[in-house]
């Protein structure tokens, strides 16, 4: 049975920033086999990486680096691996194993979010089926993106991944047991530090708004140290490209009168290239499609 934690919530508002899940039923062998397999990858020479580079956002398998040896300012130091892997499953054919090992871990992983949709839809008083159907969840995207931060010789200079929220609906994470994800709560930076074997799960932009707001993307960032390798793993659900994500109607009708729509709809396609095509700040692209409040 799964058990879920709140590492930290608003007790005035009752919204969730970021969730702990143990007992999800992945087996810890595949946890453990698909983070040796992405360290694989960033260890293969830079010629065979470069196979995976990819030129544009909605390419299936796009690779590389982001690392810098300039200290004149702060700079970012990570290398990355981002691959669709549903509806269509793609994955770089090195090294050897990766494949298989990617496509099981994707499937498993799937069946954890949607089973934690099922749950959200609840908590808002719809119909448990009602995410899944309304974004189309069969033709979802789902995105895998493995991160490496190597050890960084002025980490007070560097920054893994600046501050952003995520785009879609839930992002799985998993890492190497190295820290340095931080979530910011309460106007504070705070350290995130996870169970073995277990998945730590953003609510993303999507999420809020088919929620009008009631559930909020978390804004988080990675930071670098010069101890040790830092791995992490991040699954991304969407709803399916065509899916236009408003909020659902349902939520701005209650026996208190209408509530305003807090977000326009947009495409899912066209939020994902416009995020995935700037530099990540904040919840900018959230801010595009933000209603002013009247």
């Amino acid at each position: 049975m799964w058990a879920i934690h709140f590492l930290a919530n608003s007790s005035m508002n009752k919204q969730r920033y970021l969730v702990l899940v143990i007992n999800h039923g992945v087996p810890e062998n595949l946890l453990s086999s698909i983070l040796d397999g992405c360290k694989g990858f960033f260890d293969l020479p830079e010629e065979e990486k470069q196979e995976f580079k990819g030129n544009h956002v909605l390419d299936p398998i796009r690779s590389g680096t982001s690392c810098n040896v300039s200290v004149e300012k702060a700079f970012y130091w990570r290398d990355f691996l981002k691959v669709f892997v549903h509806p269509v499953f793609y994955s770089p054919t090195k090294p050897a194993g990766l494949s298989e090992i990617s496509l099981e871990y994707s499937q498993r992983v799937r069946e954890v979010a949607r089973g934690l949709l099922k749950g959200i839809s609840e908590s808002l008083g719809l119909e448990g089926s009602y995410i899944d159907k309304a974004q189309n969840l069969e033709q979802g995207k789902q995105i895998f993106v493995g991160n490496l931060y190597p050890t960084c010789p002025q980490p007070e200079l560097a920054m893994g991944l600046p501050p952003h929220s995520d785009h879609g609906l839930l992002t799985l994470l998993i890492y190497n047991g190295i820290g340095g994800l931080q979530i910011q709560h309460e106007g504070k930076w705070v350290n995130v530090c996870a169970l073995p074997n277990s998945f730590l799960v953003n609510t993303g932009d999507h999420l809020e708004i088919l929620s009008n707001g009631r559930y909020k993307s978390v804004l988080h960032r990675a930071m670098v140290n010069n101890k040790a390798t830092r791995i992490s793993i991040a699954m991304a659900h969407g709803p399916s490209l065509d899916s236009v994500v408003s909020p659902a109607p349902e939520l701005l009708v209650s026996s208190k009168g209408n509530e305003p729509a807090a977000y326009a709809g947009m495409k899912y396609k066209d939020y994902l290239e416009i995020q995935q095509s700037n530099k990540l700040d904040g919840k900018s692209c959230l801010d595009r499609v933000r209603i002013p409040a009247v």
